[in-house]
């Protein structure tokens, strides 16, 4: 369990779910933009940033080959970790073939699983959330088929060009199949991540569980002294986490912009 100190003044954000790419980079280049304003904005105060998954709508790394585009984004990245503030990245379900690009190029630490830090004192359980908790059996049994490392090979064998065109094929699909469950609340019943953290608090206590992936704001008190947090996304809501130290809550970016 890693351990992150929160010093006076200073803040832990989180962000997840861009697509960027989606549905076109150019059409995709105004969310972009908010993105990397908010970026600078955090440079002020940030002791640290979990970005949550899916930055991108489709993402594969060929051995001397990434997708062309989002070099913004990906410019304020590396600005923001040569000052020294550190930046963790959880893969999403439409970005999870990382293989070494950010850990090399950016010196951001890519996780695929979710992890467990303590920040200022408090437990965290975080992820993109993906795959986890009862039900989502479609995605579950394509996510086996994607990670596989055979797939994976055969995939490599695509020329780019073709690759990220098939890829982001697979990514529109996939939003599609979603539908309508990741723009509403279907219920704390219904809501197989609430329930997959409350399961987890049977065996272990944990102040906040914190995800991305349903695309929808949310906070929701699992116990007195738990909460689950679903972050949104920055197609629609462009909202974010921020832990002060004391609390967790979601905040939005240039709202009324």
């Amino acid at each position: 369990m890693k351990s992150i100190e929160v010093p006076s003044g200073k803040k832990i954000y989180f962000a997840s779910d861009n697509h960027l790419g989606a549905p076109s980079s150019e059409l995709s280049q105004p969310s972009e933009m908010k993105f990397v304003r908010w970026l600078e904005t955090l440079r002020k105060d940030a002791a640290a940033i979990f970005l949550l998954g899916d930055l991108f709508d489709f993402w594969f790394e060929y051995n001397t080959v990434v997708p062309k585009g989002f070099t913004r984004t990906l410019g304020k990245l590396a600005e923001i970790t040569d000052s020294g503030i550190p930046v963790y990245y959880f893969v999403g379900n439409h970005d999870l073939w990382m293989n070494g690009y950010f850990e090399e190029e950016l010196n951001i630490p890519v996780y695929h699983r979710p992890q467990i830090f303590e920040i200022g004192g408090k437990k965290f359980f975080i992820g993109h959330g993906d795959g986890l908790g009862p039900g989502d059996k479609g995605f579950k049994r394509m996510k086996k088929v994607f990670t596989n490392p055979t797939s994976k090979w055969l995939f490599r064998w695509l020329h780019p060009d073709l690759g990220v065109r098939l890829g982001q094929y697979f990514s529109v699909r996939n939003r599609l199949l979603s539908g309508e469950e990741d723009v509403r609340f279907l219920g704390e019943d219904k809501e197989w991540l609430v329930q997959y953290a409350k399961r987890k608090l049977e065996n272990q206590h944990f102040d906040y569980f914190v995800f991305g992936h349903r695309h929808l704001p949310l906070d929701i008190a699992l116990s007195e002294n738990s909460r689950y947090i679903n972050l949104g996304d920055w197609i629609g809501y462009f909202s974010y986490g921020v832990f002060d130290g004391k609390a967790l809550q979601i905040e939005y970016f240039e709202k009324d912009a």
